[in-house]
């Protein structure tokens, strides 16, 4: 494969799923909620992670489907599984500390890496009532490294979250210990602007690296608190050619990487399909994943 670097300026969205991908390691496992993580996920397996195991909430462990899971239910959830298990079976295998990897994303995070997914506003009165938690606050918990992917925004960047859906480290250094939570916390929250990492003594939020072409002031106008930045700022490094590649192709219309699944409807998903079906089989088999 190649690895050079694409010369064109990649979507906030592909530098996103291009620098998660990046923070996964061959032979792991992982917990990845539908949409852009699932998208990170399968990338990964496809660019540099064969052995990536891929877990979905529904309860399938290591599909190799041949197109992009829509939900947990889905039926592309069981194609060439390894095991069609229980929701059950996978949380419980998270809580016995199973899972190296979760991603999850939501509405807003906070400094100490709290995600809302439940409420916009005051619980009882919400400005708006969000989907709510599925699986991430079990993730959350029990993940021995979470991974948080959102987009860049104020309003999405609260000092403190509106609800906490899926606990962070909750409001400082020893809350997860007092709860016994079984996982470790959020390792980054990874941006369409930069990764975030976490201060190992007083458990904050900081700026470790910025996409290229974003400044340092550009990420804390879109930050709700004094952020601190580290002393040896990274720049995050472009997409490559075969990164870009694969990750377009699991999106070929776009639905999650442009932010179009609003616009899905019959005729559009059967021309997706059309457009997946091979295009996946050739990478599994480029990369021997399957026969």
């Amino acid at each position: 494969m190649s690895g050079e670097l694409i010369p064109e300026k990649a979507l906030p969205t592909e530098m996103l799923v291009a620098a998660t991908m990046r923070e996964l390691k061959d032979k792991e496992t992982i917990f990845a909620g539908i949409g852009i993580p699932l998208i990170a996920a399968l990338a990964a397996k496809l660019a540099h992670a064969p052995r990536l195991t891929i877990i979905v909430e529904g309860g399938a462990i290591d599909p190799q489907p041949r197109r992009l899971m829509m939900g947990v239910a889905d039926d592309s959830c069981l194609e060439r599984v390894v095991s069609a298990d229980s929701m059950i079976r996978v949380f419980s295998d998270q809580q016995s500390r199973l899972i190296d990897v979760g991603v999850i994303s939501g509405a807003q995070v906070d400094k100490y890496g709290n995600v809302n997914s439940t409420v916009i506003g005051d619980y009882k009165k919400p400005e708006v009532r969000l989907t709510g938690s599925g699986g991430a606050c079990d993730i959350a918990c029990s993940a021995q490294r979470l991974l948080i992917m959102m987009r860049q925004e104020k309003r999405r960047f609260p000092e403190k979250v509106d609800f906490i859906t899926s606990p962070g480290f909750i409001d400082g250094p020893g809350a997860r210990e007092k709860l016994k939570l079984r996982g470790k916390g959020p390792a980054a929250v990874i941006t369409t602007m930069g990764i975030f990492r976490f201060d190992e003594k007083t458990k904050e939020m900081y700026l470790d690296s910025i996409h290229p072409g974003i400044t340092v002031d550009m990420v804390k106008q879109n930050v709700g608190w004094n952020l601190k930045v580290a002393d040896e700022l990274k720049t995050t490094p472009w997409p490559t050619v075969d990164e870009l590649r694969i990750m377009r192709a699991l999106d070929p219309l776009g639905f999650f990487l442009q932010l179009k699944i609003g616009l899905l409807d019959f005729d559009t998903y059967i021309a997706y399909l059309d457009k997946c079906y091979d295009t996946f089989n050739k990478y599994y088999c480029e990369r021997g994943i399957i026969p």
